[in-house]
């Protein structure tokens, strides 16, 4: 066994299984997927660490994969079926989108900096997901021209409530990802319902804000 998948297998037995990630396609997908291969080569020793990993190059703005265990909790709880569209919020070079691919139908990932939606495309062809596409848009944003969606997933937190992308979900459709809204900050899936959104607390979790995603602070005369 290679360097690297010794570092997958012990990732997921050391990180991912103790969350109580139980959902096998799951396990199956994040010991299949290298994760470094979505991570700068001068950063690759670090792909399997239990950490926010800064994946942004040359200067850009600061972009993210987060961490392997708070992603599969939020995954099992999204419960995504093989026959369900999902939508990935702020991808960065694509590495949820890859793991979401080995047990959906199709996926959208978006990623605000062009450059990086280029990259993660190309990384996610290289590694054998014909059914990701990338498009570059503001995480806020989504991508309205293709919903609704059945699963959208936030590859990062939200100090807003992101109420366009609720309206980006098909009916019975579940959004997920960590809420900085109120703290302590938590992951969260918000449920559509002909209309309506409920919101169900998962677990207490921390992931960097995805870009335009913050809370702008009110002016004070």
């Amino acid at each position: 066994m290679s360097g690297f998948a010794t570092a997958r297998q012990k990732m997921v037995d050391g990180q991912v299984r103790p969350s109580d990630v139980t959902d096998i396609r799951i396990i199956d997908a994040m010991l299949a997927v290298p994760r470094e291969a979505f991570v700068p080569e001068t950063k690759q020793a670090l792909a399997y660490l239990d950490l926010d990993l800064d994946v942004s190059e040359g200067g850009s703005a600061k972009r993210f994969l987060i961490k392997p265990a708070v992603l599969a909790k939020m995954l099992q709880a999204a419960e995504i079926r093989e026959s369900d569209r999902v939508l990935v919020v702020g991808c960065a070079t694509g590495y949820a989108a890859a793991v979401i691919a080995r047990f959906a139908a199709q996926v959208t990932a978006t990623e605000s900096d062009s450059a990086l939606a280029a990259k993660a495309q190309a990384i996610l062809v290289g590694n054998g997901c014909g059914n990701v596409t990338v498009r570059t848009a503001a995480p806020a944003d989504g991508d309205p021209a293709n919903a609704p969606y059945d699963v959208i997933v936030l590859n990062g937190a939200t100090e807003i409530v992101p109420e366009r992308l609720y309206g980006q979900l098909r009916n019975d459709g579940r959004l997920v990802g960590v809420f900085a809204i109120s703290q302590p900050a938590r992951a969260t899936m918000v449920t559509c319902s002909h209309g309506d959104f409920g919101h169900r607390t998962l677990f207490d979790a921390v992931a960097p804000v995805l870009p335009g995603m913050e809370l702008v602070p009110a002016f004070v005369f």
